[in-house]
């Protein structure tokens, strides 16, 4: 079969973005098409990865991919980034899995309106800390909290792992030249930064629309990838480089690729975002609601409708396709 005649798959055929891999990371190879996977090629042979399985792929130095790879990986809305010397950089995503705007249309009214934009910050600090409450926080008191809270992640870990840390240093464009524990962390927010990328445009939402942060093209992605900052990230970060100050970014990657499996990080960020935004209608409480009884995987969310209605007045929704014309002749 030719790929024209290749049928296209539809919104539930594909594999949901909480069950597939986090990342593929590739360095020094081509990238092609071949059916509904992608392959790898490079001096040792070819490599055939089934394209719906990958939350993001990276594309490091020395790689080049086709049009038609390209393709496919937009179809099943595989996040694709082009990550420079150490992967520290990253540029790009696929198209959304989502056929429904709810969760875009929820994610904007909580964003447009200050005291839920807040409400929604709240809510983000208090998944990272649960054992405390930011309940009447300001933001400038969150911001501070915030702080205070990820050095002492730093002090913990370093005395944990008996890595020294002498505070975080990274200067853009020069990854070489942190010590090994700031080169793990910089690795690991990096890797997180992509999955969470992949996520956010997998379920439709918008990647600039923040809540924490702000002005950047892509401040909800560093919203999400924040939050598991402290738990998951770091820590990996510090393990990482207690092991050796060798090969630190590319050693970082693949153990962080193994938590996140472990942990089933995907799911549970789907989850995450779905009740940070509400779009239920229970949007503008401090804090996410807790899920009701029995509730499924999509928690009570199907973004796999492909159905498109018009605006009417007091916010309800007609049919589409239909001539809402005046009887009078004109």
């Amino acid at each position: 079969m030719t790929v024209s005649q290749r049928p296209v798959s539809g919104p539930r055929e594909l594999t949901r973005v909480e069950d597939r891999l986090s990342f593929v990371y590739l360095e020094r190879c081509t990238v092609h098409r071949d059916a509904n996977a992608i392959t790898a090629e490079d001096a040792e042979g070819t490599t055939h990865i089934p394209s719906a399985t990958i939350g993001t792929l990276l594309l490091g130095p020395g790689t080049r991919i086709t049009h038609q790879a390209m393709s496919i990986l937009g179809e099943t809305g595989a996040g694709v980034v082009w990550v420079g010397e150490h992967g520290v950089r990253y540029y790009a995503a696929g198209r959304s899995l989502a056929r429904s705007s709810a969760l875009v249309e929820a994610q904007a009214v909580c964003w447009a309106n200050r005291r839920t934009r807040l409400d929604v910050a709240r809510a983000m600090y208090r998944l990272r800390f649960p054992d405390e409450d930011p309940a009447g926080l300001t933001r400038q008191e969150l911001l501070g909290r915030e702080g205070s809270r990820v050095k002492l992640c730093y002090r913990a870990e370093s005395q944990r792992t008996g890595v020294p840390w002498k505070g975080r240093r990274y200067t853009p464009g020069d990854f070489a030249s942190g010590d090994a524990p700031n080169q793990a962390v910089t690795a690991a927010a990096q890797a997180m930064y992509g999955v969470a990328h992949a996520v956010v445009v997998a379920l439709g939402c918008s990647p600039a629309l923040g809540f924490v942060h702000s002005g950047h093209e892509l401040s909800f992605v560093l919203d999400i990838a924040d939050l598991y900052k402290t738990e998951i990230g770091i820590p990996v970060a510090f393990d990482v480089a207690a092991e050796s100050p060798d090969d630190v970014g590319a050693r970082t990657r693949r153990a962080l690729r193994d938590r996140i499996h472990e942990l089933d990080l995907l799911k549970r960020i789907v989850g995450d975002v779905k009740d940070l935004l509400h779009p239920d209608g229970r949007a503008g409480s401090d804090g996410p609601a807790e899920p009701a009884a029995g509730d499924d995987r999509d928690r009570d969310l199907d973004l796999t409708q492909d159905r498109v209605t018009l605006q009417s007045d007091r916010d309800t929704q007609v049919a589409s396709g239909v001539n809402y014309g005046y009887e009078e002749t004109w």
